[in-house]
């Protein structure tokens, strides 16, 4: 009985929340500095006539047609997105490699494992939020596509109301498969990240500089993208909901219809553009994704030895 009332002190921590926090808020901050390269890769991935290929070439293009401040469409829903998925995600992944790791050391496969298991329930708890967020993200988007159909939402509690009306619940959790599968991404990501950091505090307690925690942050998270991009494209156009009908049978199960449908995008890419089809908007994705989660990691860094150091808690996973 006391040992399991340790693990759900492991759990319920106020180390937990506080990587959780630090977690939300380094995301929220970095997002907003570099959120016109993600509009610039969410165009590139949806919108499959766009002829413009380059970041700058994008973003020049949609403030030219839509406006001075069209790069930053979508950024109100992106942000709750993004500050609840990180917390989520934050909070599973320490508290479990607290409960798990007590008394040992952390090695990459068990980082790995952790990183996967949060990972899925993010997903499974934050995926009507990313809906959601990529409907509003590309309203009042003029695309190059005639068959993509626009949508008229009026806020985050409208476009819920909406899509669940017309499409029903289960559309809330539209490419929910692919994301499951890209729950690679963030643990590959953490499983470098974490394993750079013990190789660089081998043998010494200290604190990393923060160059130091900008650059392993940028090669885990460009390692981690670029292992799993052709998912995170499929990925997009599912939750858009403008993927189109391929014959799928209603009989079918979801799980298969689901990759029926993730087998078909990427087929279809395939075929349209070559194998580097798979990889369209990646420039962006990559310019985007690296930099935001290298700021990220450094704040969430900063943010947490901070509050630890003023409230004289002392962090107990090993590195060495």
């Amino acid at each position: 009985m006391g040992s399991e009332d340790f693990k759900l002190m492991d759990v319920f921590s106020y180390e937990s929340l506080v990587h959780a926090i630090s977690g939300a808020v380094g995301s929220v901050t970095a997002m907003t500095v570099f959120f016109p390269l993600d509009t610039a890769r969410l165009r590139l991935q949806v919108d499959d006539n766009r002829k413009a290929k380059s970041t700058p070439a994008i973003l020049a293009e949609i403030i030219k047609e839509e406006g001075l401040l069209a790069p930053y469409r979508g950024w109100f829903p992106l942000i709750c997105s993004l500050c609840c998925s990180n917390f989520v995600y934050f909070y599973c992944f320490h508290s479990l490699k607290a409960t798990w790791l007590r008394g040992h050391r952390s090695t990459p496969g068990r980082d790995l494992i952790i990183g996967i298991v949060a990972g899925v329930v993010n997903v499974l708890v934050t995926t009507p939020l990313w809906v959601v967020n990529t409907r509003l993200k590309l309203q009042g988007a003029k695309f190059r596509n005639e068959d993509i159909k626009p949508t008229h939402y009026k806020g985050i509690l409208d476009a819920f109301a909406q899509i669940v009306q017309q499409e029903g619940v289960g559309a809330l959790w539209n490419g929910t498969f692919p994301s499951l599968l890209l729950v690679l991404n963030p643990a590959v990501q953490f499983m470098i990240y974490e394993g750079l950091k013990r190789q660089l505090m081998r043998g010494v307690q200290r604190e990393l500089r923060s160059v130091e925690v900008f650059l392993i942050g940028a090669i885990a998270k460009a390692v981690a993208t670029t292992i799993t991009y052709p998912l995170q494209t499929v990925q997009s156009v599912l939750r858009f909901g403008q993927h189109g009908q391929h014959g799928q049978q209603p009989e079918q199960s979801k799980l298969l219809s689901s990759l029926r449908s993730v087998m078909y995008l990427l087929i279809n890419r395939v075929r349209k553009w070559g194998m580097l089809g798979l990889f369209k908007g990646l420039e962006a994705k990559l310019l985007q994704t690296v930099l935001t989660a290298a700021l990220m990691f450094l704040l969430y860094e900063k943010i947490t030895s901070s509050t630890f150091r003023v409230m004289g808690i002392k962090q107990h996973v090993k590195f060495n």
